[in-house]
């Protein structure tokens, strides 16, 4: 989602994410420019043939923002190279009990 500055420039935000499903067994990394739009395509299986439909990955649990698609994708690398324990570790510095984000945010601003 593109923003404006207080100078009016826009500027878009680019996300990496972690969703897992209902059982917190399944982790899957993404980056995208339209967060919300991305989590309601995830939990609705528009692609029905992908692997979080399959795995039924619908649940938001870790997000970063980036002014920059490069940085993000770099991030995604990062953390898609890391271990899966690296992956839970990062969860829940910031989400221990692993909450669905998505759910505290709709409606509000992605920073």
């Amino acid at each position: 989602m593109a923003r404006v500055d207080n100078i009016g420039l826009a500027f878009q935000t680019y996300h990496v994410y972690i969703m897992t499903n209902k059982g917190n067994s399944v982790l899957y990394t993404g980056v995208t420019s339209e967060i919300e739009n991305r989590c309601i395509q995830h939990r609705a299986k528009n692609y029905p043939d992908s692997f979080t439909a399959k795995y039924n990955v619908n649940k938001l649990v870790y997000y970063e923002a980036f002014g920059h698609i490069d940085n993000a994708i770099a991030r995604e690398k990062q953390i898609k190279a890391g271990s899966r324990k690296k992956k839970i570790d990062l969860i829940e510095k910031d989400n221990a009990n692993w909450l669905d984000l998505f759910e505290t945010k709709i409606g509000t601003d992605w920073l």
